[in-house]
């Protein structure tokens, strides 16, 4: 393992060190959340617009943290003497210019991959085909941005023999800097697509900032078939050796014919003289466009193409995600069984840990030896055991040779086994029951044999949240904020149907400031299962109060009635003063203190001095339509004269709210203090920001296909018929699930192998019938209720309702599957 003095670092990235202990650097964190090996990590401290790593020194410093990277004048004089302290102007800078120093120490291939598409699946491949030849450091999953990259290259050790890092880009600019980072040798150019073309002019814009990633390679590997592409690598690198793959008959690597047999693609190539013919175990056409690169860099890096015939065949997936499932004994089971190398395991160590909060669950890690890192294992399972402690994993389980050989460096209770076959033998001994359980293991392991006997067989109809998403719509309006103000997601309804305490879990890891639920027993529950974010209860009852104290849950007060009965209870049980939350109606003519009442308020609130304001806010009945634009603006107005008279009248201050979704997204104007972010979360808006991302997606299978004749009548009352022969197919998705029956006889449709299937005759309470008869579908297809490639959006167009609705109305006997990339 390669250490640094914090005087080379310094130098390094042009700071200010001040010494405080003679400790050495081994690795760089950028999250204060995943701190392991505190001793020899270096933190910076990024600023975003919502986060700003400073905040978190202290508590890193206690963690053992013994060097940082800070703004300069920000060190914190009450640990200035614990650590050592880079001051820089940027960290990110500082972050980046250490990442090219330590590039710079390495005098070996590096591989640079950029594009629009396909630069991960292309990196793996090249790494599963050569990492049993030669040691590779590579960018973990898909770590190519600003801040990515530079982490990535600190993979680079003493026993790396080549590099392969990807560079992503989305503005102007930015490809100088990554080329300075990763200064690759070698270049390999994906596609040109739409993506991240906001930002420039034109594709060709945004073409020539990518090739800056190249300036220095001296051999450059392209698509020649896309013919900007071609055109302006003969333009701009006339003096570089440039190869092809493609269809034409110029391309260095010429794809010749393609044929499917046996659910495998043939591909006939053509390198030079030589003629030769590989099976790849997939059918898509994105598979065959990512195969040829990796094909073409094997052949450039002197492989035969009888070797790339002997190893393309294992070729597998690549995991893009990891799933949550309900398992067997109320377990739960994290699913990440296609790849595990350091990076990722830290990735999904932290999503194990932030699954798991829930009061008296046991964490147990399932996993494989770990391979392809690029690190002998001498060095990498002592990090593999330290990670492990750090993260207090109560129960471990290795498995493979390496495992076994390095099992004393375990101190948690640990069982080791050299085959998964070993392990699945004892697996009924291990009775785990109450666990939250990472499986993840390389692919060769075949651990989905591990998650097969762990996982509880339910109703196959499932709906998938996608957590990445989540995060990435809450940080695009946390954008359209600012860095001053809050944020308070709505969690109510079983968080839209789509589980409350998971989708909590995975806002209070993005640290909004509060939750907001409907009733105090949802705040309870996630109490229970170990939310401590600050929780607004909207809809409190007088006899859930006495509750509301012991879960420290903070209630919305909306009329005399029930602020005089929390009063009665916060003075005879509570021993402090307790926050509220104060409702203004403002013309939503809902709930909440009218204008009027304003005056009779503050007379009882100057009488209550165990209650402290903590926030006043009201309801936005239309800011989702700009024709009601002229009522939203005049209940914000309204909103401010509340606010200014309570606030002057009360001589307090407090925490002003108004905006939900849709406010945010068009009245940004209004801010305030705070916002409140409800179905904003699941990518739903007036449309005024393109980019939000589908969180959920309802999907089932077809259970049976039969054939039925012309005329013939289908399901109940007989009111479902084809008019032809035809097939129909047969999905256990009914009523009971929370289809609505108003979706019958045509009304709705599901996707099925990328077309719409009509429903056919009434909606049952446990399944429907479609309509396969143009469709070329087989038993077992999966069939999309809802989802990235057909919206929500359509079936509530279909019911002349909400997505709200509908979501909402999804049963909680449909398994809900959490994932993350």
């Amino acid at each position: 393992m390669i250490t640094y003095a914090p005087e080379q670092l310094t130098e390094a990235c042009q700071g200010h060190l001040t010494k405080n202990n003679d400790s050495l650097v081994a690795r760089l964190l950028i999250d204060s959340r995943s701190v392991y090996d505190a001793s020899e990590s270096l933190f910076f401290a990024l600023q975003g617009n919502k986060h700003d790593g400073h905040q978190f020194l202290q508590q890193l410093v206690g963690k053992g943290v013994l060097n940082f990277v800070v703004k300069k004048g920000r060190i914190p004089e009450d640990v200035a003497s614990k650590a050592n302290w880079i001051e820089v102007d940027n960290p990110v800078r500082a972050l980046q210019n250490i990442g090219a120093w330590h590039r710079s120490r390495f005098q070996i291939p590096v591989l640079g991959i950029t594009g629009s598409n396909g630069k991960t699946i292309v990196k793996e491949w090249i790494t599963q085909m050569m990492g049993s030849d030669v040691f590779i450091a590579r960018s973990p999953r898909s770590y190519n941005s600003q801040i990515g990259v530079p982490v990535s290259v600190w993979h680079l050790n003493e026993t790396s023999e080549l590099g392969i890092f990807e560079a992503g880009i989305s503005l102007p600019g930015e490809m100088d800097y990554l080329q300075k980072i990763i200064q690759p040798t070698i270049g390999l150019f994906t596609t040109i697509g739409p993506a991240h073309q906001e930002n420039f002019s034109s594709l060709k814009e945004k073409l020539e900032e990518k090739l800056v990633l190249f300036k220095d390679a001296s051999t450059i590997l392209y698509d020649c078939d896309q013919a900007l592409v071609d055109e302006t690598m003969g333009k701009r690198f006339p003096e570089k050796e440039l190869l092809t793959w493609g269809r034409a008959d110029k391309a260095t690597l010429q794809l010749l014919s393609e044929d499917e047999v046996n659910e495998r693609k043939h591909l006939m190539l053509r390198w030079g003289i030589d003629i030769f013919e590989v099976v790849i175990p997939y059918t898509d056409q994105v598979s065959v466009e990512n195969t040829l690169p990796v094909v073409l860099f094997m052949l450039y890096r002197g492989y035969s193409p009888g070797q790339i015939v002997e190893k393309i065949g294992g070729l597998v997936p690549v995991a893009m995600r990891m799933e949550q499932k309900v398992g067997i004994n109320n377990n739960l089971v994290i699913n990440d069984t296609y790849n595990a190398d350091f990076t990722s395991l830290e990735v999904a160590l932290d999503f194990l840990v932030q699954q798991s909060r829930k009061k008296g669950v046991t964490r147990t890690v399932i996993l494989s030896d770990l391979l392809q890192t690029g690190m002998p294992d001498r060095d990498l399972y002592p990090l593999v055991a330290a990670l492990i402690n750090e993260k207090q994993i109560d129960r471990f389980v290795g498995v493979g040779p390496a495992m076994v050989r390095y099992a004393a460096h375990f101190h948690v209770p640990s069982s080791f086994f050299e085959t998964t076959e070993e392990m699945l033998e004892a697996l009924s001994t291990f009775h785990f029951r109450d666990e939250a359980i990472l499986v993840k293991g390389s692919r060769k392991y075949s651990f989905e044999r591990i998650v097969e006997r762990l996982e509880l067989q339910r109703h196959a109809t499932v709906m998938e949240i996608n957590l990445d998403a989540l995060v990435h719509n809450l940080n695009r309006f946390r954008s359209m904020l600012g860095p001053d103000t809050k944020l308070l997601a709505m969690v109510k309804a079983f968080s839209y149907g789509s589980g409350s305490y998971e989708i909590a879990a995975a806002l209070q890891y993005q640290n909004v400031d509060y939750l907001g639920v409907a009733f105090a027993d949802e705040g309870v529950e996630l109490r229970r299962a170990g939310i401590a974010t600050p929780i607004i209860v909207m809809n409190p009852e007088e006899k859930s109060f006495l509750q509301m104290l012991d879960f420290n849950l903070e209630p919305e007060i909306y009329s005399f009635k029930v602020l005089e009965a929390f009063n009665s209870v916060v003075c005879a049980e509570a021993s402090e003063v307790i926050p509220i939350h104060i409702k203004v109606d403002t013309g939503m003519n809902r709930m909440g203190f009218l204008e009027h009442e304003v005056g009779e308020l503050v007379a009882r609130l100057e009488r209550m001095p165990s209650l402290k304001i903590k926030s006043v806010f009201s309801h936005l009945a239309g800011s989702d339509d700009e024709a009601h634009d002229a009522f939203t603006r005049q209940q914000i107005k309204k909103f401010e004269i509340v606010c200014k008279r309570l606030k002057r009248e009360l001589d307090t201050d407090f925490c002003m709210h108004i905006l939900n979704s849709a406010g945010i997204e068009r009245f940004p104007e209004a801010r305030f203090d705070m916002a409140r972010l409800g179905i904003g979360l699941y990518g739903f808006g007036p449309g005024q920001i393109d980019d939000l991302r589908n969180v959920v997606t309802l999907k089932s299978y077809v259970s049976q296909i039969k054939r039925v004749a012309g005329f013939e009548t289908v399901g109940y009352n007989r009111s479902g018929m084809l008019k032809r022969d035809g097939l129909i197919g047969v999905v256990p998705i009914g009523y009971a699930d929370g289809l609505n029956r108003h979706l019958s006889n045509g009304c709705g449709k599901m996707m099925i192998n990328g077309r719409l299937a009509p429903i056919v005759g009434n909606i049952c309470m446990d399944m429907c019938m479609v309509d396969l008869t143009d469709i070329q579908a087989e038993e077992g297809d999966e069939v999309i209720v809802f989802g990235d490639d057909y919206p929500l959006t359509n079936m509530a167009k279909q019911l002349d309702t909400i997505p709200y609705e509908i979501l909402t109305s999804i049963s909680r006997r449909v398994t809900r599957v959490y994932f993350k990339e």
